[in-house]
């Protein structure tokens, strides 16, 4: 069918906007809901500190009947094309029903904005941020999306591709077992502390920790991450609002941070019980009742975590810091029969970061794609 395409210009629209992935895989039972208010801060400029730099524009798509059967976010990140001497439109917030058509126009939409500013390339699923979902699925269709990735059906790369688009770059994401008791890999974990003076921070009141370490755990992160595809430093306004977000879901048993003598950070590794299911209940919302779901997914009984953000600072890099970290999060997933995690998405070229997890006899998961197209 040939759509007609609109640009979002109300709080309505918005809404609607997204709202529509929710009704596009109702039913399926391995997509993960986004939560809807946070989905509306993300794409606010009132709300989002990425908009002191970012701009964005937002499409719905429309069928003969006028029902919506498509949408898609037209992104501009100056730092990012600064930063990697890139000059990109980015795409994101991209769904379509199963249709070549819809797809094509979507993509010409954002392609043809994109020229009028006098770019070259357009690539994505990208957000504003590194910490935005990012990564058109293409591996891994009948596994549970976890919260913070994109899902999508497989009819999506094959369209993509027939409008123009072909791959940049691959995330891979993999499954750890955890075992019922600390294994010998972790004997290491103790030498490291000692030999480099580093401790696991251990404090039960998380608002605590959260308030100490949260603002200086993402200036770590925009040092540890700063050579990864596509990454933008976060501004003190994004950093701000990402604390707030992080510290309501973090949990002391797997809220694992690395200091030195000096308290320093030295590394992170941030997990939570997976709460995808919950989302799954609630349909992305927290209220009236929602959050009733995602407190005992956080809080009660499940066998599944989640790893949000893993990261070493670069004086630390190569020298097993990982170990301390790891070890933390086992004791916390033994402790609440935790019996597996899933990564966060890897690069397929980061080397350095994959190979740490080959002791743990990690298996495939999912797999995510960036796609590009001269424009």
């Amino acid at each position: 069918m040939k759509p007609t395409i609109v640009e979002v210009a109300s709080k309505k629209q918005l809404k609607q906007f997204i709202h529509w992935q929710n009704e596009l895989y109702k039913g399926d039972p391995y997509y993960c809901p986004a939560l809807e208010s946070d989905e509306f801060d993300t794409l606010s400029p009132e709300k989002n500190a990425a908009f002191e730099f970012c701009k964005a524009k937002y499409w719905l798509a429309y069928g003969p009947d006028g029902k919506i059967v498509g949408r898609i976010a037209g992104i501009v990140n100056p730092k990012a094309n600064k930063n990697w001497g890139k000059n990109q439109v980015r795409f994101g917030w991209i769904d379509f029903v199963d249709d070549p058509e819809v797809a094509k126009a979507l993509v010409d939409t954002v392609a043809q904005w994109g020229r009028e500013q006098g770019f070259t390339e357009m690539v994505g699923p990208l957000g504003f941020a590194d910490m935005d979902k990012e990564g058109l699925l293409v591996e891994g269709f009948d596994r549970l999306s976890p919260f913070t990735t994109i899902y999508n059906y497989d009819y999506y790369g094959p369209h993509l591709e027939k409008a123009g688009l072909s791959k940049d770059i691959d995330w891979v994401q993999r499954s750890i077992e955890i075992p019922d008791e600390v294994e010998k890999i972790y004997q290491a974990a103790d030498l490291v502390e000692r030999r480099y003076g580093l401790h696991m921070v251990r404090d039960k009141n998380v608002s605590r920790t959260v308030k100490k370490y949260g603002v200086r755990l993402f200036k770590m992160y925009n040092e540890s991450f700063a050579p990864l595809y596509e990454f933008t430093p976060l501004t003190d306004g994004q950093i701000a609002g990402y604390v707030k977000a992080f510290g309501s879901m973090m949990d002391p048993d797997f809220l694992g941070i690395l200091v030195d003598n000096d308290d320093n950070i030295a590394g992170f590794a941030i997990c939570v019980p997976s709460p995808s299911k919950a989302f799954q209940k609630n349909g992305g919302k927290l209220f009236p009742f929602g959050w009733i779901p995602v407190l005992r997914a956080l809080k009660g009984k499940n066998d599944l975590l989640e790893a949000l953000m893993i990261g070493v600072h670069p004086d630390y890099q190569n020298k097993g810091a990982f170990a301390p970290m790891f070890k933390f999060i086992h004791e916390g997933c033994m402790k609440r029969g935790i019996k597996l995690m899933l990564n966060n998405p890897q690069l397929e070229n980061n080397y350095k970061v994959m190979n740490i997890f080959e002791p743990y006899n990690p298996q495939f998961y999912m797999r995510r794609r960036s796609y590009k197209m001269s424009i």
